[in-house]
């Protein structure tokens, strides 16, 4: 069974790995393989797909494999023209708001909000949802990233 405090410690550990990615971009150092292991440590994608649609990505909205959400968070992908490395945009902060954790058994669901403190100082709101499964090793797994902006008409 999943606990309340293993989700949320997923959820630091997201947000401090995004974190690390843009600090070592911006010192010119190996961001590439930290995003590569950040990847392998937070998702699931040795059990399977990973439903991915990231926040900034409209034209192949949904991604389904490491490479694709490699793509997303650190650009340089010919395949994904429209992406420009989201954990490379000098993001100080983020923090998770969660309106509620949803778990049965070895599904944990999250859902809120997240916010992206911006160099000048400013968030950036996020919706987000995502599910967490835990491998054969008892190892926790995101195998949903669902994120978006508040819908504005």
């Amino acid at each position: 069974m999943i606990t309340k405090e293993e989700v949320l410690s997923e959820q630091k550990q997201w947000s401090d790995g995004l974190l690390n990615i843009g600090k070592l971009y911006a010192e010119d150092a190996d961001y590439k393989q930290i995003a590569t292991n950040y990847l392998s440590d937070l998702y699931g994608f040795h059990m399977g797909e990973v439903f991915f649609k990231p926040t900034l990505a409209s034209v192949l909205q949904f991604r389904l494999t490491k490479e694709a959400a490699l793509s997303y968070f650190i650009g340089g992908n010919s395949d994904f023209d429209e992406d420009n490395g989201f954990a490379l945009l000098g993001w100080k902060a983020v923090r998770f708001e969660n309106i509620g954790i949803k778990i049965e058994e070895n599904i944990a669901i999250a859902m809120g909000n997240y916010f992206f403190l911006k160099a000048d100082n400013s968030e950036v709101k996020v919706e987000y949802t995502f599910v967490y499964k835990k491998d054969d090793s008892g190892k926790l797994y995101i195998i949903l990233h669902d994120s978006h902006f508040p819908y504005n008409y």
